[in-house]
């Protein structure tokens, strides 16, 4: 029986894509970086949209922003990971009843002080089985 072999191998691939991206980090990461205590929560939104949630406390305090984005196949493959997706891609459609698209998706949350300036920032990645997944459908 073949087919937990292969599902650990599209597990493994889909964990060593994940890491291998975080390594790399897209322009946002650069961008966050060199914003630190400049950027203005009007800039951010320019730049980036809406976020995806904002939470600001009722009684004063930081503000936190949270964006989720997707990473598309030319992305990663710009990057040099496109054997990669591409691996993972034909276990995945292997083992399930026909083609997925697979979605990598980072989550940038960031932290604004009472003054609308970027105090600080992280970015993780989107876990699936979560509310932070992105899902191709």
């Amino acid at each position: 029986m073949r087919w937990p072999h292969q599902y650990m191998l599209t597990v493994g691939v889909f964990i060593l894509s994940g890491v291998m991206l975080a390594c790399v980090g897209p322009w946002r990461d650069g961008y966050f970086k060199s914003g630190v205590d400049r950027l203005t929560q009007d800039e951010v939104e320019e730049k980036l949209g809406p976020p995806h949630t904002a939470k600001k406390p009722a009684l004063g305090g930081d503000t936190v922003w949270t964006y989720r984005v997707p990473i598309s196949d030319k992305e990663l493959a710009s990057m040099g990971f496109s054997h990669i997706t591409n691996k993972a891609q034909q276990a995945a459609t292997s083992i399930v009843d026909g083609p997925k698209a697979m979605l990598y998706c980072y989550r940038y949350t960031l932290v604004f002080n009472e003054e609308k300036i970027l105090k600080q920032w992280k970015r993780e990645e989107c876990v699936p089985g979560t509310h932070d997944t992105l899902n191709a459908n």
